[in-house]
């Protein structure tokens, strides 16, 4: 893929002074990106509505935000719609409603297009999820059943748990908040998708730290068969066994990834593209926000970036997409979330900038 550089001049302010004069981004050809809002603290998670409004969640702000574009979707208003939440980065829309999901509770709102405006009232679900901070903050999603899906990640680097919801993807009934275990073995996933063909759950999954700057990988995997296991904490990457608890593990076990992502880039939100305004070769392709690393070579950071990877003739092919948060060893922002809009284009969220970016495709290069 040819990438050129491109300057991005509706940047504001604040943004650009973290990279001087203007913001220069890597894209491919034809593609343009822009600042939607730089208003949404730590913003995490989206989701966009039928009325075309972004529901964001966040991490450390404790807050739930709307964002409501403009006709051209070149600025947007937003609203704090939930507050001093703990960790309310996971939502998804159900029937009309957000649900939240905020470390042990999943929390929803009814109607909240017609009520995000108006200090919206909150109702429990369930408040019986574990509710440990490390590696607790949640992504949802749910099915075409209506069953609310969810991650609860290991309280700890690397460690075998008691509780088996703990390194797990949950599928939840929202009418009850029971919950039965969809993926087990699972670090830490901040991110999953369905195949729009064949109705899999993709999902992005950490490795642990303090293994080396190249181990283990980030993994991209597939839930096949509901239940299944995918290694953590005795198999890392599918074929790393674990010193502590995998001695005794043959990693033919354990399901292997589909793909690898390079070790500590932090792999965090995930989204196939459905729409119809970027080029065939991107239909279905999977975008992954990758969030950068904090445990890797010394003055060798990677990730900050958004990575695409798309099904070809000869396998999987993984390309950068949006590739200037990391520029000479220096971090400007942090993806987090991607999200495909109803009219094509793609949005990704930056929790260090408060900032949602719309990247959208004309085929027109400079």
């Amino acid at each position: 893929m040819q990438l050129r550089i491109k300057t991005c001049q509706s940047v504001v302010f604040s943004v650009a002074v973290s990279l001087g004069s203007s913001w220069v981004w890597a894209l491919p050809d034809g593609f343009d990106l822009r600042v939607l809002s730089d208003q949404v603290p730590d913003a995490r998670q989206m989701i966009e509505s039928a009325s075309g409004n972004i529901y964001v969640g966040s991490r450390r702000s404790g807050n739930v935000y709307a964002v409501v574009p403009n006709e051209e979707k070149t600025d947007a208003e937003v609203h704090v719609i939930a507050s001093d939440l703990p960790m309310p980065s996971g939502l998804t829309l159900l029937d009309g409603d957000l649900i939240i999901g905020a470390l042990n509770q999943i929390l929803r709102i009814r109607d909240i297009d017609e009520v995000y405006a108006d200090k919206p009232s909150l109702e429990m679900i369930t408040d019986n999820l574990p509710d440990k901070r490390h590696h607790g903050w949640k992504y949802l999603d749910h099915d075409a059943e209506g069953f609310i899906y969810l991650n609860v990640g290991a309280p700890c680097n690397i460690c075998l748990s008691d509780d088996e919801r703990f390194a797990s993807i949950l599928r939840m009934d929202p009418a009850t908040g029971d919950t039965t275990i969809y993926a087990r073995g699972v670090r830490n996933s901040v991110g999953f998708a369905w195949h729009p063909i064949t109705g899999l759950m993709w999902f992005s999954d950490n490795g642990g730290d303090w293994m080396g700057p190249e181990v283990p990988l980030e993994e991209i995997n597939v839930v096949t068969t509901p239940g299944e296991h995918f290694g953590y904490p005795f198999i890392h990457a599918g074929v790393v066994k674990d010193p502590t608890y995998g001695a005794d593990k043959n990693p033919e076990d354990y399901t292997k990834p589909t793909f690898y992502i390079r070790a500590h880039s932090a792999a965090l939100g995930v989204a196939f593209y459905t729409g119809d305004q970027f080029p065939a070769e991107y239909k279905h392709a999977l975008f992954v926000a990758e969030h950068g690393s904090w445990n890797h070579a010394p003055g060798a950071p990677r990730g900050y970036q958004v990575s695409v990877i798309r099904e070809t003739e000869n396998g999987l092919r993984y390309d950068p997409f949006a590739d200037r948060w990391l520029v000479d060893g220096e971090v400007s922002g942090t993806p987090n979330d991607v999200l495909v809009l109803r009219d094509g284009s793609l949005l990704i969220s930056d929790d260090r900038n408060g900032a949602i970016y719309r990247v959208t495709y004309s085929g027109e290069a400079d």
